[in-house]
């Protein structure tokens, strides 16, 4: 540990040894040979974007949640953890398992039953060319932003290793998710994920025990957060207090509202209903793995089992960002208002790098490699989720339907491929656009604020009202994201020195805020433009609309001959419980 207990080497962030390096090329064995087994199952278009819809649930299910748990969920979220502190939970116990829940209860019937290839083809069958149109092209724009963020954190980790320049690792980055993706579709995809899963917890976990007992326990991290909340460079630099950084409510650390009830408001509505609900059960993302299931059982039951490890992953990525703000010098001084030199970056630390240096610090040779390892898993996960997702919507809901119609499958096979290099070539210059945010999250926010919220309220008004028309569709879709772009630039910090600063709310409180402002202008403007446009006939409307779909159509008629913890329900029943139980321990 002698390397890593001091100071990194003047070159790089992360003193690696031999041991290290083995464990993690090891690691892009395995990843690169996975793609090229699930390369042979690869015989036609639905092989390579849906995996044949041929998965079991538990594969789906680690698939869903490891798809999520990309580099920003780690990095962003520790680097929550270290500036705002344990209400960053929200993001979980409000921001996501109520939401999963409901993916899988009422909408994943409706995908899955469908037997449509994306959520934007959904679109088009409820709301005919103009709302499709929008929603493919808005959703391509987003999976190439976030792309980059994974593919930007991804870069440092191998900037922090080695000691390249950032676009060198970039490149080298790019290189190694390309390969596997383009080999195997998203079976390769969908694999690496569920392999990337367990190398996640088993990197994270030691890091998070090693790092509390490093600080006395989670008392003893209570104990130094209260100390340093109460110094002076704490009070000059604003640090939320020790009580918002311990208590998860009412949050006001994370939402940026004084009073405490608009910060819960904020909290339950912005996050819990309008970013959460829009981002799991629209984005295609994470409904890509729920759709290669082999069964509507299965497809309803993958968010469930995905929501499982979910409410626990707090554990091992907000309590490390938690350490690290009172164990780590930099992170500590970066808190405190200071601008330390270095980072993964090589521009200054930020509260992005707060695992690595955390890992620099307490973690010994060789689970420092398993670490490393774990980390890269996370970000190629994420940006393989974001590239398989891309090349799908690219291929059939852009290229397909509006530029060149009715070819053969081997061409939309080869479309679909020629488009995840276009894609990891794009995520490359996005990356860069990532880099100038000191937390991803605030980023990572904003764009969802774009392009779920308002994509949410079009689908819920559109699955439970059958009045709304196709007018309302692309109207209410176009003016909802263009209201939340307009609300970020007018709040302070969104988008840098472009913001305005008008609406005195910057970061993750101007997200939520233009997230809602999203949804009620998706919502009002959908309903005044179809009380005064033609709607759909009734007939055309099965499969679509819940109050016209037969029960049979929504649920598998054998389940309830299975027993009750392979059934959606019960299962659905089971997390929500638990999640409850979590929110009043914390």
């Amino acid at each position: 540990m002698h390397a890593l207990a001091g100071l990194p080497t003047a070159d790089t962030l992360i003193s690696a040894e031999p041991v290290d390096y083995v464990i993690i090329a090891l690691y892009f064995v395995f990843v690169l040979g996975i793609g090229v087994m699930a390369r042979r199952a690869v015989s036609d278009s639905i092989d390579f974007f849906l995996s044949g819809r041929s998965l079991p649930a538990w594969v789906t299910g680690l698939a869903f949640i490891s798809a999520n748990l990309g580099a920003v969920e780690i990095m962003g979220m520790s680097a929550n953890g270290a500036e705002l502190g344990i209400s960053t939970v929200h993001y979980f116990w409000v921001g996501a398992i109520p939401a999963m829940l409901f993916l899988g209860v009422v909408m994943m019937p409706f995908y899955y039953g469908s037997k449509v290839r994306s959520v934007p083809e959904f679109m088009f069958r409820r709301f005919g060319t103009g709302a499709h149109l929008v929603n493919a092209l808005s959703f391509a724009l987003a999976q190439l932003l976030i792309a980059g963020v994974n593919l930007y954190l991804l870069g440092s980790i191998v900037h922090a290793l080695l000691g390249w320049p950032l676009w060198v690792a970039l490149l080298v980055a790019a290189a190694i998710v390309l390969s596997y993706i383009t080999l195997g579709g998203l079976s390769a995809a969908i694999y690496n994920e569920v392999l990337q899963f367990f190398v996640i917890v088993a990197a994270l976990l030691p890091l998070t025990l090693i790092g509390l007992h490093r600080v006395g326990g989670y008392q003893g991290l209570k104990d130094k957060i209260t100390e340093f909340a109460a110094s002076p460079a704490a009070a000059a630099a604003k640090v939320p207090s020790a009580e918002q950084q311990l208590n998860s409510w009412p949050g006001q650390a994370l939402s940026g509202f004084d009073s405490p009830f608009w910060s819960i408001v904020g909290i339950v509505f912005g996050l819990g209903f309008v970013l959460s609900f829009g981002y799991w059960t629209t984005n295609f993302v994470e409904v890509q793995r729920a759709m290669a299931s082999n069964s509507i059982s299965a497809a309803r039951k993958t968010p469930i089992i995905g929501s499982f490890p979910k409410m626990f992953v707090p554990f091992i990525v907000i309590l490390p960002g938690m350490v690290a703000a009172v164990l780590v010098p930099e992170i500590t001084q970066l808190k405190s208002g200071g601008s330390p030199p270095g980072g993964a970056s090589g521009e200054g630390v930020k509260f992005n790098d707060s695992l690595l240096l955390l890992m620099r610090d307490v973690l010994p040779n060789g689970l420092l490699g398993v670490a490393i390892a774990g980390l890269l898993a996370a970000f190629m996960a994420g940006m393989a989720a974001n590239i398989s997702a891309f090349n799908t919507v690219f291929s059939y809901d852009l290229w397909q339907r509006y530029i060149r119609k009715d070819h053969s499958d081997d061409y939309y096979l080869r479309i679909g491929r020629l488009a995840t290099v276009a894609a990891t070539v794009i995520a490359i210059f996005t990356a860069i656009v990532a880099s100038s945010f000191s937390n991803v999250m605030d980023y990572l926010q904003t764009l969802f604020g774009f392009f779920n919220a308002p994509l949410f309220a079009t689908f819920i008004l559109g699955m439970f009202w059958k009045r709304m028309t196709a007018t309302a569709g692309w109207v209410g879709l176009s003016a909802g994201t263009l209201s939340a772009v307009l609300v970020a630039f007018l709040s302070k910090d969104a988008f840098g020195s472009l913001s305005l600063g008008v609406i005195p709310l910057g970061g993750q409180g101007a997200a939520f805020v233009a997230a809602s402002a999203a949804f009620v202008v998706d919502i009002v403007l959908s309903v005044v433009v179809s009380l005064v446009t033609e709607p759909k006939p009734v007939s055309e409307l099965r499969g679509l609309v819940y109050s016209e779909t037969p029960r049979e159509d929504l649920v598998d008629p054998e389940e309830h001959k299975l027993p009750w913890f392979r059934r959606t329900l019960p299962l659905a029943g089971v997390s929500l419980g638990m999640v409850i139980v979590l929110n009043f321990l914390f």
